[in-house]
């Protein structure tokens, strides 16, 4: 936890609503343990897109595809955002979600790992947001800056892990340490890329907003 729980639960009693398909698919993939956004991270990305009004959008991590639906439903209506799962058994969840949900015309899914995904795709985008495998961002980062316009803006999800960013190597379990270096150094080079401004925003899970110039 990096915000007090009472913090938190006031600042999302203040939210208002998704649309209905949004969420009935929230509480759903809540009840099946499918990993989604916070409520917190819903209503950054909101305001990120009603400032940037981005209309090629790349989301790296699309799960059962509520972050790509709520992102299409608050960009601009002829915005295009193109996602990219490497499970195959929530990729067709996904594209059942996206048709559900009517966005299936303004929502590519492509299949595979973001590793290889990212080197295939032309570019660029102007709005990125990055919700995978939280040790691979660092790896994904030389495609993700190639594919980025200047003034292009990155948002980069669970970032301080829990708050374990701050604890020693050693203190924790074994299997937590290779996505603890990992993380560390990716937002190492996001603080000191030269191509990037970027600010660490303790935010849910902690959150980073990079723009490229």
């Amino acid at each position: 936890m990096i915000v007090d729980d009472r913090m938190t639960t006031y600042i999302n009693s203040l939210e208002q609503v998704n649309s209905p398909f949004l969420e009935e698919l929230e509480g759903q993939a809540r009840a099946d343990g499918v990993p989604i956004i916070r409520r917190e991270m819903q209503s950054f990305l909101k305001v990120m897109l009603a400032i940037k009004q981005p209309l090629k959008i790349l989301e790296v991590g699309t799960a059962v595809g509520f972050s790509a639906i709520l992102m299409c439903e608050n960009a601009s209506s002829n915005c295009h955002i193109t996602t990219i799962e490497n499970y195959e058994k929530r990729i067709p969840m996904a594209r059942s979600n996206f048709a559900k949900a009517g966005k299936a015309e303004q929502i590519t899914l492509v299949e595979g790992d973001a590793k290889n995904v990212l080197k295939d795709l032309q570019g660029p985008f102007d709005f990125i947001f990055m919700d995978a495998a939280k040790g691979q961002y660092i790896n994904f980062l030389p495609e993700i800056l190639r594919l980025m316009d200047n003034g292009a803006v990155l948002i980069s999800d669970n970032v301080l892990q829990d708050g374990d960013i701050i604890e020693s190597h050693f203190a924790l379990e074994r299997r937590k340490r290779t996505i603890h270096k990992r993380m560390r150094e990716y937002l190492y080079e996001l603080k000191h890329n030269e191509a990037l401004v970027t600010s660490i925003v303790p935010l849910g899970d902690g959150l980073t907003v990079s723009v490229k110039y």
